[in-house]
């Protein structure tokens, strides 16, 4: 509870003004908030600016932000139905090898065995990208974002029953693309 009592001081230094203690709750979820953007937009710079908007949007509304939550979760809905508009607003783009964000492989790893990772990591990005968004949504918010079923209801505003089938459904769809790009050869267990 320390910490959350620490964020919260941080909250209300910020609203009073003082922008360091913005800026430490930036820097605390900053990770996160890319990690939503960039999964639920499959593009790199478009998450950074992205996140930025989602920053300022947080920034601007803090004075409403209910302290019966947690701010983490308050500030992935704000991501989330940001990134939900944005894709509401442009048609769906395919991933391309530009959009890649290219990570340097381990020394204890061979080429061969970072090229293999990267390229299934490719194919799951393509497969989240293949979803329609109000799947990928949960399924960002679940399995990137390690929110629970209750954090997922706060972001969303959906009923648990709808998040479970939701996430049962984008379960199924990522299964069946990643054996389409032959990712996995056998039926996975849902």
């Amino acid at each position: 509870m320390v910490e959350q009592s620490d964020e919260y001081a941080l909250i209300k230094r910020s609203i009073d003004g003082d922008h360091d203690a913005f800026a430490q709750l930036m820097e605390r979820y900053a990770g996160s908030v890319f990690n939503l953007a960039y999964r639920m937009l499959g593009n790199a710079q478009e998450a950074e600016d992205a996140s930025q908007e989602i920053f300022l949007r947080a920034y601007t509304n803090l004075a409403r932000f209910d302290q019966e939550r947690r701010f983490s979760t308050w500030l992935l809905s704000i991501g989330s139905n940001y990134c939900i508009d944005r894709l509401r607003r442009r048609r769906f783009a395919w991933l391309t090898l530009d959009d890649v964000v290219l990570s340097v492989p381990t020394p204890a790893k061979g080429p061969e065995r970072s090229a293999i990772e990267r390229e299934e990591q490719d194919a799951v990005q393509r497969a989240l990208l293949s979803l329609p968004p109000t799947y990928r949504e949960v399924a960002v918010l679940r399995y990137w974002n390690d929110l629970s079923y209750e954090e997922i209801m706060q972001v969303t505003g959906l009923p648990e029953s709808t998040i479970k089938t939701r996430l049962h459904r984008a379960r199924r769809m990522l299964a069946e693309a990643l054996r389409a790009e032959g990712v996995v050869q056998e039926e996975i267990p849902l």
